[in-house]
């Protein structure tokens, strides 16, 4: 099979949540501990980095591998999903797997992978510890994919595990309630091993408190190492200034991640930094600023709050539930502009109701869909908008519904493209 023929192969053959959804989840790691197994267990050759959470998570976990980058290290990053293309879920030092690496991979192991059954997930993840383990990493940053208890990526023994927040995503498979949601992402907590929690939440600290005692966790939440002092939008970089709550000294930093929500990403990677540093990781101030200034060009990283185009400007962000959706509205309420025109397209497991709640009345609308068959349909899309006063036309893919935005807006409009990763994948 050449390259396109083994992701057919991939896709179609493998259950894949973003495809398929509920259907692809497995409620026990025994696929990915057989698989393991059979690879001879290659997370056991690299140390790793564990990143959870409902929103942040990405955009921690390339920061951290920007930093570790910038000190020298050689840097393993799996993350999910992907965008443009499947081979963005694993890198070194900002470098996609290759093609023939992945087409060698399914090749070689097809016949266990047929046997096992595993979900497209799994595979991946045997697909990045191979990988990782043979090319050698010093450290890897491992992304989970969703919860954490019983994500595939919860068979590794982390240095350091990392929680960024929580919020309501994915109810169906991890609870309907806070509490309940923080039990899962709270699965990657090790014993005797350090957690940083990126927000300090009423509901669910006290279940990340339990959890690390319970093993012995020392635990640390960031807001309690750095307090915010400035933010401000500088072009191409946001300015960043935090002190730091126990030596009372500033530290001032430019980030190329522009979102206003970033600032609490970064200081949860902040803190993640200097519990590696007190675990031997040589990164001083200066590596810091320049591994968090140069974050999209060492990794890659796209969809956040990335700028599309000028004239009108045109953003586009992957943020897609309610917590998601909020600070995107935030940083929007923030920019000047004659009319917003928001192309958006969601899936058919959101908690669409409570995001469209949240949209302003007095934008144009352009209701699409993305090319996978879990997007909700355009039209259902517009009614279910249309009684919270959103008004707008339907196009039946992305690319035809940013067209007639860019046709409809005038310089000084401003178009955002969003509501589900997978529409922001079309347009990046």
């Amino acid at each position: 099979m050449n390259y396109q023929e083994t992701l057919n192969y991939l896709f179609n053959q493998l259950p894949m949540f973003q495809r398929t959804g509920k259907a692809a989840y497995k409620a026990n790691l025994d696929t990915t501990l057989a698989l393991d197994a059979y690879f001879d267990h290659p997370h056991q050759n690299f140390k790793c980095i564990h990143v959870a959470g409902t929103n942040g998570k990405g955009s921690v976990s390339h920061t951290l591998a920007s930093v570790l980058q910038s000190a020298g290290y050689k840097v393993g990053l799996y993350t999910s999903p992907h965008l443009r293309d499947f081979r963005e879920r694993v890198k070194i030092n900002g470098e996609m797997i290759s093609e023939d690496e992945v087409v060698d991979f399914v090749a070689s192991h097809k016949l266990k992978f047929e046997e096992l059954s595993p979900s497209f997930f799994e595979m991946t993840v045997a697909l990045a510890f191979d990988y990782f383990s043979k090319e050698k990493v010093d450290v890897a940053i491992i992304e989970v994919g969703l919860g954490g208890r019983l994500d595939s990526t919860n068979i590794i023994d982390p240095l350091l595990s990392v929680i960024t927040n929580i919020s309501f995503d994915h109810t169906s498979l991890l609870g309907n309630s806070i509490p309940v949601i923080a039990g899962e992402k709270a699965g990657i907590i090790k014993k005797n091993i350090p957690v940083v929690i990126g927000e300090k939440q009423l509901d669910s600290q006290s279940v990340f408190i339990e959890k690390a005692k319970s093993l012995t966790a020392p635990l640390v939440f960031a807001e309690d190492e750095f307090e915010l002092v400035n933010s401000e939008l500088q072009d191409i970089y946001r300015s960043l200034t935090f002190r730091n709550k126990k030596t009372g000294e500033n530290v001032s930093l430019l980030s190329d991640l522009l979102g206003i929500y970033q600032v609490k990403n970064i200081r949860t990677a902040l803190v993640a930094l200097n519990q590696l540093s007190h675990l031997g990781f040589k990164l001083s101030p200066e590596i810091i600023k320049d591994g968090i200034s140069k974050i999209v060009i060492q990794t890659s990283l796209l969809g956040r709050w990335q700028r599309l185009g000028d004239n009108p400007l045109i953003i586009c962000d992957t943020g897609h539930n309610v917590a998601g959706v909020s600070e995107i509205l935030k940083q929007l309420n923030s920019l000047q502009y004659n009319k917003l025109h928001l192309v958006i397209g969601m899936v058919d497991d959101k908690d669409i109701d409570e995001v469209l709640n949240l949209l302003p009345r007095n934008a144009n609308y352009y209701f699409t869909k993305a090319s996978i068959p879990r997007a909700l349909n355009e039209g259902i899309l517009k009614e279910k908008a249309y009684s919270f006063q959103l008004k707008g036309e339907t196009y039946p893919c992305v690319s035809e519904a940013l067209s007639a935005a860019k046709l409809a807006a005038e310089s000084e409009d401003l178009i955002f493209v969003g509501g589900s990763t997978f529409v922001v994948a079309e347009v990046v």
